[in-house]
């Protein structure tokens, strides 16, 4: 689809404009918001992610609650996500398939536990929808988790009036941006 490559290009630019420092600031408003909301207060097992220098940043995010709640990250292998325990910084390691960061050890395969979702995005919409990178990864996973509330978190610029869905895109139950 021309329009969500086009969407990607312009939010990649944007995204360019701002340093890392910038992007941790940015998103600190974004964890106090999704620490209140009753879906994560009351979540034992979460799905969270470790974020690119170009996503909303997670990685203290993800320390902070360790100890306090399941935290399960996204590991790539092939064209599917498969999800590990994140153990502390030590148990991470660069991945196969783009060196991002991902826990090591043993597959987490119940589904039906996961309580929340916190979901990434190139951007989203008020009515939930949300474009990614391209290549279906979350969207997959997101079908198979039908019990656990979606959170997509998102920088304001990436927050629009529309995004364009097909029939493969998940709705988000819920999007958080900066306050």
């Amino acid at each position: 689809m021309i329009e969500k490559k086009e969407i990607r290009k312009q939010i990649k630019e944007i995204k360019s404009r701002y340093a890392l420092d910038e992007k941790k600031k940015m998103s600190r408003s974004i964890w106090d918001q999704l620490e209140k909301d009753p879906s994560f207060e009351q979540a034992e097992v979460v799905l969270l992610y470790w974020s690119m220098d170009d996503e909303v940043y997670t990685h203290d995010f993800v320390c902070k609650w360790a100890d306090k709640k399941v935290i399960l990250l996204p590991c790539v292998k092939g064209d599917i996500l498969e999800l590990r325990m994140f153990k502390g910084v030590d148990s991470l390691a660069p991945g196969e398939s783009f060196g991002i960061l991902e826990p090591q050890g043993e597959l987490y395969t119940d589904y039906s536990s996961i309580d929340l979702i916190v979901v990434p995005g190139v951007a989203f919409d008020a009515q939930g929808n949300r474009l990614g990178r391209g290549r279906g990864y979350y969207d997959r996973i997101l079908k198979e988790t039908h019990v656990a509330k979606k959170i997509g978190v998102c920088f304001n610029f990436q927050f629009l009036k529309r995004v364009p869905v097909d029939e493969l895109d998940v709705r988000m139950d819920k999007v958080i941006h900066e306050a």
